[in-house]
């Protein structure tokens, strides 16, 4: 499959917008679009201006999204390279409803100009380089987290997004649109309430182990050479497809990147590391332990799981506040400042300066907004679908998620070398050791390549 880097044609032959658009820089050093906007011409302009959306990964959590992005427009595409996905979703009477088309190939939606947004829910290994092609052919982006598989997609993530400013790409970190927790802890941790906060604890649950799986046929609905896409070939096992991808470090980064995109973001953004420039200088990754075998950072065998099934990554920040990325202890994220502590994940927020109300009059409508970017709180994807009307940053954007994510990778990154490794954020680099540094990024199979905007 040769790799198609124009994408059907790039973003300049969709009539998405009927006005003009700039972009300018803005606060906190990193690259924040905002924009001259004027309401946007979808496709089916007839139908009450409602976006056609194609839907790329229709397992579980794809249909999920699909049932979600369907109060907002119209399903006209569902696309998997597991036919048995794309049908079930093509007639569910909450997405496709018996009408929308069915694709193996993710780039038959993206050559439609009927579609306006697309939806990508694919593993891990696949997000960016679909993401990419989907700006390139003009179409906003819901991309399901985590964004990418290396360090150097999310350079390259950040860049299509910089190029194509008036496109919305927009990030699943649901977490950032629940008011009762997660926002409400940063806010407590952005107004001060809690003191200089020196100590962060991100529980996040290790991988599970298993194996060893048994070599098998792929189903004759699926296609494995594409579901593999840029990783290596190899035979097919069941436990390495579907759902339990992410624990194997060929197509994922297991609970690094799994729970890590959720509860690593929301720690960076209260402690404002979330921006270009930012982040951890040493991660050391020492107590770590895997449920192979490994040599220089690698699995030796190859049909067991293979991620971190018990770890504490220790991240130390320029303010020499540290974040201890573990598996041990509660899901959730703890943050201890010189005031008080606080513990929040997604059933709870607990802690004195909870019990006390120590927020009180200090977490307003106003502050939700300020943490919404200027937009009223609302549901996730509605933010999605109001900032593609709007325009504006979304609350899950891509340029906090890249160092979020930045973050995750080195800590997987640690992990599998047993070591402190040291991070340089302003020039996005690993520094000071050749061997960590060569996990920047990975040489895709040919044909499998990701573009570069």
């Amino acid at each position: 499959m040769a790799d198609e880097t124009t994408a059907a044609g790039g973003a300049t032959r969709r009539g998405f917008l009927k006005g003009g658009l700039t972009a300018a820089a803005a606060a906190s050093g990193g690259f924040i679009p905002t924009f001259a906007w004027t309401q946007p011409a979808f496709a089916n302009r007839a139908a009450n201006d409602r976006p056609r959306i194609g839907c790329i990964g229709t397992g579980s959590m794809g249909t999920g999204d699909a049932h979600d992005h369907a109060r907002f427009g119209d399903i006209v595409a569902v696309c998997d390279v597991d036919n048995r996905h794309a049908e079930r979703c093509r007639n569910d009477e909450k997405a496709g409803k018996g009408r929308a088309d069915a694709y193996r190939d993710y780039r038959r939606v993206l050559d439609r100009d009927d579609i306006d947004v697309v939806s990508i829910v694919t593993p891990d290994h696949w997000h960016v380089k679909i993401a990419i092609e989907a700006l390139q052919a003009g179409k906003h982006v819901f991309c399901q987290k985590p964004l990418s598989l290396t360090l150097e997609e999310n350079r390259l993530a950040r860049a299509a997004a910089e190029k194509f400013p008036h496109l919305q790409f927009f990030i699943g970190t649901q977490q950032r649109s629940q008011r009762k927790q997660f926002l409400r802890a940063v806010n407590m941790v952005h107004k001060g309430l809690l003191g200089d906060i020196r100590k962060v604890t991100v529980g996040i649950n290790g991988s599970p182990t298993g194996g060893p799986f048994p070599v098998a046929e792929p189903p004759k609905e699926l296609d494995w050479e594409m579901w593999l896409g840029q990783a290596p070939r190899v035979d097919y096992r069941e436990r390495r497809c579907h759902y339990e991808f992410r624990w194997w470090y060929e197509y994922s980064g297991g609970k690094f990147t799994d729970w890590g995109a959720h509860h690593v973001d929301i720690a960076q953004w209260a402690l404002r590391e979330d921006a270009k420039g930012r982040g951890p200088v040493r991660i050391d990754g020492t107590d770590a332990s895997h449920p192979v075998p490994f040599e220089h950072g690698y699995p030796t065998v190859d049909d067991c799981y293979n991620t971190s099934n018990d770890f504490a990554v220790k991240c130390t920040f320029p303010s020499g506040a540290e974040m201890t990325v573990t598996s041990r202890g509660d899901n959730g994220i703890l943050f201890e400042g010189d005031k008080g502590r606080i513990f929040v994940n997604r059933e709870k927020i607990t802690g004195k300066p909870i019990e006390e109300e120590w927020d009180k009059d200090r977490y307003t409508d106003d502050d939700v907004k300020t943490l919404y970017k200027g937009k009223p709180f609302e549901g996730h994807k509605q933010n999605f679908y109001r900032c593609i009307r709007e325009g504006g940053l979304p609350v899950s954007d891509v340029f906090s998620h890249v160092v979020a994510m930045n973050t995750c990778h080195l800590t997987a990154i640690a992990a599998r070398l047993g070591r402190a490794i040291a991070w340089d954020p302003a020039t996005e680099a690993i520094v000071g050791d050749d061997e960590a540094a060569a996990f920047m990024s990975r040489k895709p199979r040919e044909g499998y390549e990701v573009a570069r905007v």
